[in-house]
C-alpha cells in the first residue's frame, strides 16, 4: 500500500517542475554559451517531441499529432467538444533561452499532475499541446504549426519555405517520416476547442516594474517580417577604387539606420537581426546582401508606416515574408482568469505567440505570463526564478480546474 502524500500543492508542483525541467536542460544546449538551438524537425526538436510524447503517455494521456505538426495530449475525449487547451512550444531561436516556450509545456504537464493530486475529474476534455515551430527559426515564418493548423498558412506556401541549407519544409517533413501532402487546416482539432490558455515567460520588464510573479497579456502587438534584397557587384577589396564600387553593404548600413530613425519617430521598435552576404569573403566586395527587418507597434498603420519610410530611404521594395495582425485577447476569459488569479497585472505583448494565432482563428484565448527577472529573452540570459515558475504551475492548475468544471 502506497502512503498518501503529505506534500503541499506547492511542494508537489515544485517536485514535478524540477523533474521535468531536469530532462529538458541538456537538449540542444550549447555548452560554450548556455544558449539553445532547437529548430523544428531537426534532431534536438525531434528529441523534445519524443520527450513530450513520453511524458504525456506516462500520465495516461492520448497523444495525437494534428495536420500542422503540433502534438496534442488529451485528458478526456476531444470529440466531446468544448475542450480546454493549454501548452506552448518547444523550439527555439538560435542561441535562445531555456524558458521561452518550454516553460508553458512543462507547466501544463505539472498542472495535470497537480489536478490529479486534487482528485479533479474534468467535465470538459483537456488538451495539452506542444506547438511546432513557433519561433520560425528554421524556415522564417513564426508560428507555422499553429498557422497551418488554423489555415492561416497554406500548404503550398508552407511546403515552399526553405532553410539556410536549401532544405524545404516539405523535405524536412519527409525526412522525419511525415507526408507533406497531409498537412493543412485541421477542423477536427479546431472544432474540439472551446478555450485556450497559454502560459509563457515574460519577454520584457513589465512584471519587474509591477513587482509581481504573474500577469496577464491583454493583446499581441501587430508585427511583420520583411526581406530586402540589396544588389551590387562583386569585386576585389584591394584593387577596386572606392569611386568604382557598387557595394550593397552601404545600402544595408542605411537600412539599419533608417529603421532605427523610423522606429524612434513612431514610438515603436524595428530590428535588422538577420543578414546574409554574398560571397561573404573578407577581401571581396559583396554582390548581394539579404537583410530582414522585424518591426512592431501598437497599431498596424504604424508598422506599415515604418516599413514605407525604410523603403523610401533606401529605394528598395521589400518582400513581406510574414504579417501578424493585432490580436486583442478574449476579455471575458481574461476576467474569468482574473477572478481565479486575484487581480494580477495586465500587460501588452510585444512578442508573437501561438495563442495569438488561435485567437485569430476564433478560439477564446488568454495568456498567463511568468516574471523574467532579467527582462531579457531570445538570449542565454533569459531567466525565470524557480519560485515564480512553481507559482505559475499552481496557478495554471487553479485556472484549469475552474475552466474544466
Amino acid at each position: 500500500m502506497v502512503a498518501e502524500s503529505t506534500a503541499s500543492p506547492r511542494e508537489q508542483a515544485a517536485a514535478s517542475f524540477d523533474a521535468l525541467y531536469a530532462d529538458l536542460h541538456p537538449i540542444g544546449r550549447d555548452p560554450a554559451t548556455g544558449g539553445y538551438h532547437r529548430f523544428v524537425y531537426a534532431d534536438e526538436e525531434l528529441t523534445l517531441r519524443e520527450w513530450f510524447t513520453g511524458e504525456a503517455r506516462a500520465r495516461g494521456l492520448d497523444v495525437h499529432e494534428d495536420r500542422g505538426g503540433n502534438i496534442w495530449a488529451w485528458w478526456g475525449d476531444p470529440a466531446d467538444g468544448d475542450a480546454v487547451g493549454t501548452g506552448s512550444h518547444l523550439d527555439s531561436v538560435p542561441q535562445g533561452g531555456p524558458y521561452d516556450g518550454p516553460l508553458g509545456v512543462v507547466s501544463a504537464l505539472g498542472a495535470v499532475d497537480l489536478l490529479r493530486s486534487r482528485g479533479v475529474q474534468p467535465r470538459r476534455p483537456l488538451g495539452l499541446v506542444a506547438f511546432a515551430d513557433e519561433e520560425g527559426g528554421r524556415f522564417g515564418v513564426a508560428c507555422s504549426g499553429s498557422r497551418i493548423l488554423t489555415g492561416a498558412l497554406s500548404r503550398e506556401r508552407a511546403l515552399g519555405l526553405t532553410d539556410e541549407d536549401g532544405v524545404s519544409y516539405g523535405e524536412a517533413l519527409r525526412r522525419t517520416g511525415r507526408d507533406p501532402e497531409s498537412i493543412g487546416r485541421d477542423d477536427e482539432v479546431l472544432g474540439a476547442l472551446g478555450t485556450f490558455v497559454e502560459l509563457h515567460v515574460e519577454q520584457g520588464r513589465g512584471l519587474i516594474e509591477h513587482d509581481a510573479p504573474l500577469g496577464l497579456y491583454t493583446m499581441i502587438r501587430p508585427h511583420g517580417r520583411y526581406r530586402f534584397d540589396l544588389l551590387g557587384r562583386a569585386d576585389h577589396a584591394g584593387a577596386t577604387r572606392i569611386q568604382d564600387r557598387d557595394d550593397p553593404m552601404l545600402t544595408q548600413a542605411e537600412l539599419v539606420l533608417a529603421a532605427r530613425r523610423a522606429a524612434e519617430r513612431h514610438g515603436a521598435v524595428a530590428t535588422v537581426g538577420r543578414v546574409l552576404v554574398e560571397p561573404n569573403g573578407i577581401n571581396a566586395i559583396p554582390s548581394r546582401v539579404r537583410a530582414w527587418l522585424d518591426t512592431r507597434a501598437d497599431e498596424e498603420a504604424t508598422v506599415r508606416a515604418i516599413v514605407a519610410e525604410v523603403r523610401d530611404a533606401i529605394g528598395v521594395e521589400p518582400f513581406e515574408e510574414m504579417w501578424t495582425a493585432r490580436v486583442d485577447l478574449d476579455l471575458d476569459l481574461m476576467e474569468r482568469l482574473d477572478g481565479v488569479l486575484g487581480g494580477i497585472p495586465r500587460l501588452p505583448s510585444g512578442a508573437g505567440h501561438d495563442a495569438g494565432i488561435m485567437a485569430t482563428a476564433g478560439v477564446p484565448t488568454a495568456m498567463i505570463l511568468v516574471r523574467n527577472p532579467t527582462g531579457v529573452s531570445h538570449s542565454p540570459d533569459e531567466h525565470a526564478e524557480r519560485d515564480d515558475c512553481v507559482e505559475g504551475v499552481v496557478r495554471l492548475a487553479d485556472v484549469l480546474e475552474d475552466l474544466l468544471r
